[in-house]
């Protein structure tokens, strides 16, 4: 028992040391100008993201439980909180992009300070808690890495000569040929069941019923997206929910997030610049809305949450994370955790709705089948596409 307990610290503290590294190498492309640009409210600046991971391991392990650390800095837990109440107050999120100082610099050299000293610290051979705390905070900074991807194409992709990133994100080609899955009806048990790791939001194991379906082997993609916006469905009002037009009308949407109609032709921007749309490219950056009626205008639907669970032993997913017909809801018996980690997920169950799988810019093995992302239905920076169901 000893032997595993050892091994798991040793485990966790590397891979600590790993997704330190990580985040930053994604950051590494950028220039110093990118790091504190935040054109909407959804995408914080990548100086920010840098911060808010590193106070995050200072706050729920180095001061509460290193009795010998000392703050890198008395404001950084005002300036770089996100939304933990309990924690204290902070800069309120459409300000994130105000800051100027710190500077870069002095961000990276609270990242060290702050590594250095969890690393120190679990030399000291800690109690179970702080093992367990170091966990999820690896997986908190790899949900940051993910943002930074969304965030990163978001500041270029806005900008007027579309500048290339290194090291971009991209869809692969569908290759199989459309066709879909039958799934029997039955009592389905839902929910985390392994001993790894895992979210609260995915607790409070469950049965529920499923009628029969049939689901899509693949993704939509760009070609047969094209087709929906060909054939009018942006003007369509009978395929959209009432908030969903409405939004769409207010903000003058046409087509996805980052797609231009240049010259007559649809291009988008893809990391590398502004480029003609592969055609056999899962499409992606859609709004629940937009996934929703192209649904709508196929005569399908998409999947609840619970169909794509069950189902998704069937298909290979992990290209973009997939929208659901299902609203962000506790399970039965969920519980949140006291103090500011209870707010990591619980405090959000309301007007958001669940997304399933995983993404290109999802951390390797950080998904499960069991993953339960959420986003507003309006939200289209994430990469996000649909899979349909009839």
């Amino acid at each position: 028992m000893l032997v595993e307990t050892i091994s798991r610290s040793a485990t966790l503290l590397q891979k600590f040391k790993t997704i330190r590294a990580r985040t930053e190498s994604i950051c590494q492309p950028l220039e110093i100008e990118d790091y504190s640009v935040q054109p909407v409210v959804d995408v914080s600046p990548p100086k920010w993201h840098l911060a808010h991971t590193t106070w995050f391991w200072e706050q729920f392990i180095l001061v509460e439980y290193d009795p010998s650390y000392q703050l890198f800095h008395p404001d950084f837990a005002y300036l770089f909180n996100s939304y933990y109440n309990n924690a204290g107050e902070r800069v309120l999120r459409p300000n994130r992009g105000l800051m100027t100082r710190p500077t870069v610099k002095k961000v990276y050299e609270y990242r060290q300070y702050v590594t250095d000293a969890i690393v120190r610290f679990c030399t000291t051979n800690p109690d179970d808690k702080v093992w367990e705390l170091l966990e999820i905070g690896i997986y908190h900074e790899e949900q940051h890495q993910e943002l930074l991807a969304y965030d990163i194409k978001y500041i270029l992709g806005n900008q007027p000569t579309f500048p290339t990133y290194q090291g971009h994100f991209q869809p692969q080609k569908e290759t199989q040929e459309l066709h879909f899955i039958p799934i029997e009806e039955g009592i389905y048990t839902i929910g985390h069941q392994t001993d790894g790791f895992c979210f609260d939001n995915e607790l409070g194991v469950h049965k529920t019923y499923i009628q029969p379906f049939e689901i899509a082997n693949r993704l939509v993609t760009n070609r047969e997206y094209l087709e929906f916006i060909d054939a009018g469905g942006y003007q369509d009002f009978n395929l959209w929910h009432a908030e969903g037009w409405d939004f769409i009308q207010k903000n003058e949407i046409k087509a996805p997030l980052y797609w231009h109609k240049v010259k007559n032709e649809w291009q988008t921007y893809n990391y590398e610049g502004l480029h003609s749309i592969d055609l056999d490219v899962p499409v992606m950056h859609l709004s629940y809305y937009e996934a929703f009626a192209f649904a709508e205008w196929k005569g399908m639907r998409l999947p609840t949450e619970f169909e794509w669970e069950v189902a998704s032993q069937q298909f290979n997913w992990g290209q973009l994370w997939e929208w659901t017909g299902s609203a962000y809801l506790p399970y039965p018996n969920f519980s949140k955790v006291p103090g500011a980690l209870g707010e990591y997920n619980g405090k959000f169950m309301v007007s958001l709705h669940v997304l399933r799988g995983a993404s290109v810019a999802t951390p390797p093995n950080h998904s499960r089948h069991t993953y339960r992302n959420f986003f507003h239905p309006s939200s289209r920076w994430l990469f996000s596409g649909l899979r349909l169901v009839k």
